[in-house]
């Protein structure tokens, strides 16, 4: 690999000079006033970023993994029901960590490539007449696959359902990049890592809480010691934490909510969605397609694409990072070996994309599929373009 070369994987992403020099700060005694000055901010942007103004955020030094752990153990009692669907490798881990807990999970399995089934899990709440089902997990970027689905959608079947369930929400891939609306899609908690839309090096697992999920909370059995939100709230009102906090991160994020909220959130996302649609048109004219099987459930910060049957997709990854010095991410799970994935979020612009695209074009030639070196980078730069040409004076 080559540290002069973007990265596409869909986390850890790139991370600005700027955030990566935030991070690298001398020691500083982490129950001072100076700390109040990194943790309060940091907060703060985060729920900036979340669009929140009812929820409390919580941001612990872990990977996003551990947000999920505190997402389950703050809020619910051994045995209680889960619902969820499988629809890809993020959301099967999910799965599993709830029956380790001993949780009750009635699993709805989906074709990796589709999203959420709304209406199943509907039908399902509704048929819940006793209110066994205590949580709802959602996985709303499917980072396997490249699946977004629809929360908004998702909250109103639960309520069209009249049923109480907790909504928990995995944001890992698609916070900080996509639109993530904490308040209005009614989220009970939601999870992300420091790593993905917040460009910093893995870390910190965010987790935001709903008054309701709060409230949770103080009857919830499952044990927690070093998740406890309680114990938390408790270190962040004498400005500092319960245990050692990653000060230099936290520091970085506070420079990272910064960067994303002065670029603008609808910037952001635009930006993202124009990188994705450049990929998509690249993917297109190599006459292969997104493992997603339909443009709505398209991922803007990954893309993964199906090659052709009896392909080995895991050679295009491997061949890119040993001849080229470039990373592409793997098939996971259920699509290991039959999709590679391309990354397209955090610090990243057009020109940096089409950088992989021509990358990617180059290994697949190599290993023999039938591509035409170019086109894809040719269908990307008739998405980036920014308008018609400038007439100089050597045309006139």
């Amino acid at each position: 690999m080559s540290i002069q070369n973007p990265v596409f994987i869909p986390g850890p992403t790139n991370i600005p000079e700027a955030i990566r020099k935030a991070c690298d700060m001398p020691t500083i005694d982490h129950r001072s006033p100076l700390f109040a000055t990194i943790l309060h901010p940091a907060i703060d942007g985060c729920k900036k970023v979340l669009k929140t103004t009812r929820g409390e955020l919580f941001i612990f030094p872990a990977s996003g993994t551990g947000g999920w752990e505190a997402a389950l153990s703050n809020t619910l009692n051994p045995g209680d029901g889960i619902l969820a669907a499988r629809n890809g490798m993020f959301s099967h881990k999910w799965i599993d960590m709830c029956q380790r807990f001993g949780l009750d999970v009635t699993q709805v399995d989906v074709p990796w490539g589709e999203g959420l089934p709304v209406a199943r899990f509907e039908e399902i709440l509704r048929a819940d007449t006793e209110g066994r089902i205590k949580a709802v997990l959602a996985t709303h970027n499917e980072t396997a696959t490249g699946v977004v689905s629809d929360i908004a959608g998702l909250r109103r079947a639960m309520d069209a359902a009249g049923h109480g369930a907790l909504l928990l929400v995995d944001g890992v891939s698609s916070i900080g990049s996509m639109d993530f609306r904490f308040d209005d899609w009614g989220v009970d908690v939601a999870v992300t890592g420091s790593q993905k839309g917040f460009m910093l090096p893995a870390g910190l697992a965010i987790a935001c809480f709903s008054e309701k999920a709060v409230a949770a909370s103080k009857s919830a059995t499952l044990p927690r010691t070093f998740w406890s939100i309680d114990d938390m709230r408790k270190g962040y009102a004498a400005n500092a934490y319960p245990y050692t906090p990653a000060v230099g991160l936290l520091n970085g994020l506070k420079l990272a909510t910064d960067i994303l909220l002065s670029e603008g959130l609808d910037n952001v996302f635009a930006r993202h969605a124009r990188i994705a649609d450049g990929v998509r048109a690249a993917v297109k004219s190599w006459g292969m397609s997104p493992c997603a099987v339909s443009p709505d459930l398209y991922s803007n910060t990954v893309t993964a694409i199906r090659t052709p049957e009896g392909f080995n997709a895991s050679t295009i990854v491997e061949r890119a990072a040993h001849e080229y010095g470039m990373a592409f991410g793997t098939g996971l799970g259920d699509v290991a070996g039959k999709v590679f994935r391309i990354g397209h979020l955090g610090q990243l612009t057009d020109a940096m994309a089409l950088s992989g695209i021509a990358t990617a074009e180059m290994v697949m030639a190599d290993l023999g599929l039938n591509i035409t070196l170019g086109s894809g980078v040719g269908a990307a730069q008739a998405v980036y373009r920014h308008g018609t040409p400038i007439a100089t004076e050597a045309a006139a």
